[in-house]
């Protein structure tokens, strides 16, 4: 039995956290895949799509749902009191002097998305089976890097914070949804505009006009490594890396202490009894494309480690590719729906989306006054509704009557995208439970389970047969699998 939830996907916890923060190029294809035959979600393409009051025309690389579509204008990050709002507002309070770009349109060309950051022309995170595409060179941004070479290009600011939807195609479970909300964050100095060119100095008199704190650090490498968390040799002296490194920290340790002094507040509000304890975070060396050396920075949260952020300094080669040669600093990114559930308690991240006022009225007014956070009150729980669908995919065997078709291929996430078009948020989990390969013909047999359950009332038997029925029928027609 193997679950489908992206905990489990991944080998490392960093190639976890990567995929909410957007700071790294390695998407992990650990899914099975099988080449007999492959989904696109958009069946017969439209000659054209207008999103957001332009139009765009589509080719056979177009696989963008209408659900997916449609949902490109809820922008729940700057929607006034959602808790996505609150969370990203939070964070910026940390970083008054940086400029903050929260309308960024998430329609983007494959070079902004994949080709500024170095990403190849064989990467499997440009696959259609991963990204949502409008035509082969434009797509739906996967990440909130998909603007970081233009900004740094248009170099406005020594400092600033990218926060927006991004889109993957993804598993259904309760912590995973095709559209979340990224933030992530640089800081820069320039050699041509501080005193004397000495970076050096520059940042150790900006760490000491920061904050302090009293919370508990665990770091206890080096600033560099020579090989686990390497200086950028022939770019910056070990000096500079080391200044950039406490400067980093510093302001990262400062967010962490904003959000979770707020959760403890609000925890201690919702229980009178809750046992405080100190807050503790500890620094990870790490591993991201774009930055080294490069931490991953997990806080001590309620009885475990929990994965809050990446960070890094800046690899010099983005900076001299967007003419800023001169500049050295730090970024980090965060998913701001993990940081959301972690500080109001939310369980599901299908609610981030929910319009039903028993959820929403939760949050009125919090944007104006923090003190007013508190944990989410969850208003019900219906009853949950599991169905099997089982199928044998083709075979490539003659025995088995099959044939190989070597332009397609199987991904499960196809089977995610095609349960969601039915079901929609009615769907909480889809799970794989069993998978067999018969000794003799080769064909491969899958079952998948599905957890229908609604957060808004109960579902009866009767519609979720005919969701369920439906859902089998996309499969059969979209995927030439064979239902057992």
């Amino acid at each position: 039995m193997r679950s489908l939830s992206r905990a489990q996907r991944f080998s490392t916890a960093s190639e976890a956290l990567a995929r909410f923060t957007g700071l790294r190029s390695i998407i992990p294809r650990s899914l099975r895949v099988c080449t007999q035959c492959r989904y696109s979600s958009s069946g017969h393409p439209p000659k054209s799509i207008e999103l957001g009051n332009k139009t765009y025309k589509t080719d056979d690389w177009f696989n963008t749902p209408q659900t997916i579509a449609s949902s490109i204008d809820r922008q729940l990050h700057i929607q006034k009191d959602h808790p996505i709002s609150i969370t990203r507002s939070i964070v910026e309070s940390i970083f008054p002097k940086f400029r903050h770009y929260n309308n960024f349109f998430p329609v983007v060309t494959t070079h902004q998305n994949f080709g500024s950051l170095g990403f190849p022309e064989d990467h499997p995170g440009r696959s259609k089976t991963d990204t949502y595409y409008i035509n082969k060179d434009t797509c739906l941004r996967t990440h909130t890097s998909a603007h970081q070479a233009d900004i740094f290009r248009a170099n406005e600011s020594e400092g600033y914070t990218i926060s927006a939807d991004v889109y993957r195609r993804d598993a259904i479970d309760r912590t995973h949804y095709p559209i979340f909300h990224q933030m992530e964050a640089a800081r820069m100095w320039d050699r041509k505009k501080v005193p004397g060119g000495n970076i050096v100095q520059a940042v150790w008199e900006d760490i000491a006009k920061l904050p302090t704190h009293s919370m508990i650090v665990e770091d206890p490498n080096p600033p560099t490594h020579p090989k686990r968390n390497p200086l950028q040799e022939g770019y910056h002296s070990h000096e500079e890396a080391e200044a950039i490194a406490a400067h980093l920290k510093r302001s990262l340790e400062l967010v962490v202490v904003e959000i979770f002094s707020r959760a403890k507040s609000a925890a201690i509000t919702a229980n009178p009894d809750y046992v405080d304890e100190p807050l503790k975070v500890r620094w990870v060396e790490a591993y991201f494309p774009f930055t080294s050396p490069s931490w991953e920075l997990e806080i001590y949260w309620q009885g475990d480690w929990l994965e809050v952020l990446g960070s890094g300094v800046v690899k010099q080669s983005i900076m001299e590719n967007a003419g800023v040669s001169s500049q050295m600093g730090w970024a980090f990114g965060m998913g701001l729906e993990r940081i959301a559930m972690l500080l109001f308690e939310i369980p599901d991240i299908r609610l981030f989306w929910s319009q039903d006022e028993r959820f929403l009225s939760q949050f009125r007014n919090v944007s104006d006054d923090l003190t007013r956070l508190k944990r989410f009150i969850p208003f019900s729980k219906y009853p949950t509704c599991y169905k099997d669908v089982s199928f044998w995919l083709r075979s490539s065997s003659s025995a088995a009557g099959g044939g190989l078709h070597t332009s397609q291929s199987f991904h499960e996430n196809d089977v995610m995208e095609i349960v969601r078009g039915v079901g929609g948020d009615v769907v909480e989990d889809v799970t794989m439970v069993d998978e067999f390969t018969h000794p003799k013909t080769g064909r491969k047999s899958m079952c998948y389970r599905i957890n229908y359950r609604s957060l808004e009332r109960t579902l009866t038997n009767a519609e979720t047969n005919e969701m369920h029925e439906k859902v089998k029928r996309e499969l059969a027609n979209n995927l030439g699998i064979e239902l057992r």
